[in-house]
């Protein structure tokens, strides 16, 4: 029987794998075991940020939404429950960007909740 070896599967994943820490300084973007390490922390990386971006924007929105609302008077917290009580359905999102782009709009918004 024949002895079997693993060299294309081997090298397809190496370049693979080198493919992926492109970029990275030194040795981490041509030495097989330090670019293994790199790339894996990479990906982690990546993971834990995509979540973590999502809190990272709703704490730009809600400071847009405070910077807005204290020229009428209002700071965040207040602003916000009086929104809630008056059923107004919009989320930070659509408020921080009324506040950049429609301040006449915001400000009518603000009026209704007051």
């Amino acid at each position: 029987m024949p002895r079997a070896t693993s060299t294309v599967h081997r090298k397809r994943r190496r370049k693979k794998l080198l493919k992926q820490a492109k970029g990275n300084f030194g040795a981490r973007s041509n030495l097989y075991r330090s670019a293994k390490d790199t790339v894996q922390k990479g990906l982690q990386y990546s993971y834990r940020d995509r979540r973590k971006r999502k809190g990272e924007f709703r704490r730009l929105w809600i400071t847009r939404i405070n910077a807005a609302v204290r020229p009428h008077g209002l700071n965040y917290s207040t602003f916000i429950h009086q929104l809630k009580a008056a059923n107004v359905e919009l989320d930070r999102k659509m408020l921080a960007d009324m506040a950049v782009r429609d301040p006449e709009g915001f400000a009518a918004v603000v009026e209704q909740v007051k």
